[in-house]
């Protein structure tokens, strides 16, 4: 039976957006013959006109080791509260309604979400309204519980450890401590693999209150074995024992996202006057998502891609795709988003970094 399909790619940006709408269109298309379309910048293509353009074989073209998303995103649009000018000032409404007319007005079967814990909640609510929803689970921070990993943080995690490569040298050269702050919000993932990866000395998580006499003592037992220099990795959700996470902006100035940054330079700060050793700090951001997505990334973005299709193709909707081992299946949207994955901090991982040598924060 025929069928038009769409899909949108939600929240921030990530290597292997574009092979799952590549494995989605391929599937679609060569395997099935329907048609896709592709909603551009995620749910804000919904609302008001919709933007949308067609998805065909020739649009997929050289689209697999591209970063980014073709489709274009945004992080800020939320249906369920969306910034609306009131005689009040600005106030958050549910315009999820609209969304759904608009889909139906496109003559869409189902709709495919990409994206992270936002953007499947959203999905979630959705198909409780009775639109028909597949999710594709997408983000750097790995903080998704419904699947073992999710796509582009493998990436995400070569990024960080190419970039700890290079500051070793210089460390060393100039005998420093150089802290690196790092994605994942209230996620240590990227920072834990990484850091184990990139031989740091110091890894701080969300997960660990890190204590700051356990760091200094850390880098001073290094001082005295004679390694002058010292890596620290800061997950930019890390926070100390007796304190709060350090937030650049509060989620009431920002459609009620709280935005994260600030601990780098925190901590870095706290060595240099508690030490008197000399500090760098170095924000990685942004560079985390960008470029081209590691092989591991293209192959696992791929099968979500095809593994949605075959969702749409049985009728099981309100599923999110899932890699469990070395199978992608997939689990109700619901379970998914119930609670975030985060690191156990008394899990095999962490004991791995401490056998090594590494200090956790503790």
């Amino acid at each position: 039976m025929s069928r038009t399909i769409a899909i949108l790619t939600g929240g921030g940006d990530c290597p292997g957006l574009n092979a799952v709408i590549r494995g989605v269109v391929r599937s679609a298309v060569l395997q099935r013959g329907w048609r896709v379309i592709g909603i551009e910048d995620g749910f804000d293509g919904l609302l008001g006109e919709p933007r949308w353009r067609e998805l065909t074989l020739d649009a997929v073209r050289g689209i697999l080791p591209r970063g980014g998303t073709i489709l274009g995103t945004s992080n800020r649009g939320n249906p369920l509260a969306y910034p609306v000018e009131t005689n009040n000032g600005i106030e958050l409404v549910d315009v999820s309604d609209q969304v759904v007319a608009n889909v139906r007005e496109l003559g869409v079967d189902a709709l495919i979400a990409v994206g992270g814990d936002g953007t499947l909640k959203i999905a979630r609510a959705l198909q409780e309204k009775g639109l028909p929803m597949v999710g594709v689970p997408k983000t750097i921070d790995n903080d998704l519980r419904g699947t073992d990993v999710t796509f582009g943080y493998n990436t995400a995690v070569g990024i960080v450890t190419e970039a700890l490569d290079r500051l070793h040298s210089t460390a060393e050269s100039h005998h420093r401590v150089m802290v690196v702050e790092v994605m994942g919000r209230d996620a240590g993932w990227i920072a834990l693999e990484s850091g184990i990866a990139g031989s740091a000395d110091i890894i701080l998580v969300p997960e660990i209150p890190f204590k700051f006499d356990a760091v200094c003592e850390a880098i001073r037992q290094r001082r005295a074995r004679g390694s002058r220099f010292s890596i620290v990795v800061a997950a930019e959700g890390a926070f100390p024992f007796d304190g709060q996470k350090s937030v650049k902006v509060a989620s009431d100035k920002n459609l009620g996202v709280e935005r994260l940054g600030g601990i780098g330079a925190f901590v870095a700060n706290e060595i240099s006057q508690h030490m008197g050793i000399e500090t760098r700090v170095v924000v990685l951001g942004h560079v985390q998502r960008g470029g081209t997505p590691s092989p591991f990334d293209r192959i696992l973005g791929s099968r979500f891609g095809v593994r949605a299709v075959e969702l749409i193709e049985e009728g099981n909707y309100g599923r999110m795709v899932s890699l469990r081992g070395r199978s992608v299946c997939d689990v109700d949207i619901v379970d998914a988003v119930d609670s975030l994955n985060r690191v156990d901090p008394d899990g095999n991982l962490i004991k791995a970094a401490e056998a090594l040598g590494i200090m956790v924060g503790r």
